[in-house]
This record gives structure tokens, sequence and C-alpha cells, in this order.
């Protein structure tokens, strides 16, 4: 579908701030998207064939950016000027790492990363006091590093990777409730005493990995995780 159209599109969003324009088989993103920049918080792009966001700085005030299922191999630097980004998902691309720039986004709460190429724990998610949930399922990722107490996300999805390490310090991620671990390559000694007894965790998915998720019951610290996901259960129901 050409520029015309797509003018409808951008006449409703420069009242609105709002624009969704997925899959129209874009490689690039239309240069009559960057002149809606002082009116633009909603971007969804999701769902063409573009390569790069080159000039997705220029869109200032964006609070949520879709970019999912695109052709995308990096992000550039300039991402990190968004400063007022709230919800960015870069799912179902061929990603493999975030620019440092990235640490900037402040304001992100809601990261979408699944089904790129990560093969780290990409360290620019740390620090971001705000984040809520990041999805990194469905990448390569083996092992979380170090420094995992400064992740503040309350969800952190990290099913269908290659885990075989959860890092030292994930039980001190100060709002850490819901982890999903399944179709990963944890053994059971992978659940720490710590991770059972001392973190705020109250859900923790573990389906498909080298062995069965009833032994949780055997681990030392078990007890006080149950009683997290009993009293959780109970303030749902």
């Amino acid at each position: 579908m050409g520029n015309s159209g797509l003018k409808q599109h951008y006449e409703t969003a420069s009242k609105t701030g709002v624009l969704q324009i997925s899959d129209h088989r874009l490689k690039e993103i239309p240069q009559d998207v960057f002149s809606l920049s002082e009116h633009l918080r909603n971007l969804d792009i999701s769902k063409n064939k573009i390569v790069n966001l080159d000039d997705i700085s220029r869109l200032k005030i964006l609070k949520q950016l879709n970019v999912s299922t695109n052709a995308i191999q990096e992000l550039p630097s300039s991402i990190g000027n968004l400063r007022k980004l709230e919800m960015l998902n870069v799912s179902f691309n061929s990603i493999h790492c975030l620019p440092d720039s990235f640490s900037n986004l402040s304001n992100l709460k809601q990261i979408y990363l699944n089904n790129n190429k990560f093969k780290q724990f990409p360290k620019q998610l740390l620090g971001l006091t705000n984040v809520e949930v990041i999805d990194l399922s469905n990448n390569k990722l083996t092992m979380l590093p170090s420094g995992m107490a400064n992740m503040f996300a309350a969800e952190l999805n990290l099913s269908q990777n290659e885990i075989s390490s959860l890092g030292e310090d994930l039980h001190k991620a100060p709002r850490l409730k819901i982890l999903r671990l399944d179709e990963n390559c944890l053994g059971l000694d992978s659940i720490t005493p710590s991770l059972l007894r001392d973190s705020k965790i109250h859900t923790i998915t573990i389906d498909g990995n080298l062995f069965e998720p009833k032994q949780l019951t055997s681990l030392e610290g078990y007890n006080e995780y149950s009683e997290r996901y009993t009293t959780i259960k109970k303030k749902m129901f």
C-alpha cells in the first residue's frame, strides 16, 4: 500500500497522537511519520519489513513504540533520546544486543525483547527503576550476569532460552515477583535456597527443564516460597 493509502492514518494521528500502520510492507519508516513528531505518542509499525530505526529519536514525545515483526538487527544509539518512552516492543526481530544509551530510557515500564538473538542478558536493563515487565523469552541466553540485584522488573520472562545458571544475586532483585523459566537447561541445583527463601518471588514457572517441577518441594526455602504463593492466590480470589 502506498503513501496515498496511509494519508487518512496520518491525518487521524495528527489529532489523536496515535498512529497504527502495521502490516503495510514498509521497508522504512515513512517521512510523513516524522512530520507528526510534535503530536505522536503511540506508534505501531509492526509486521513490516523495516530494517533500521535510525531517525526514531526525532519522535521525542513517544510513549509507546511497537516495531515487532520486522527485519531489525540493531537499535540505534539515538533511541536513548526517547526519554518519555514507557513501552517498547521489538520482539520478533534479529537483535542481539542493546546500545549503551538504552540505559537512558528511565521511564520504560514494559520491554518486549522476545524472539530475537540475544546470547547475553542485556546489562542496559539493569538500573531502569520504573520497569515492570521484561520479556526476553525465546532467545539464546545461557546464563544471568551478576548485578541482577539492580533489575527492578516485577515480572521477568526468560522462557525458551538455554539458561543453565541464574547468577548469584537474582534473589536480591527488589521487586521481582513472577519469574518464568520454562524450557531452559536448568538443573535442580540452579534453584538456590536464597531464591526461594529470601526473594519476593511468589510465582516460578519451570516446566521443560532438567528436573520435574514437583522436585522443588524438596528444596530448602520451598516452604517460604509456598507461603508467598498461597498468600497471593488468596488475594486474587
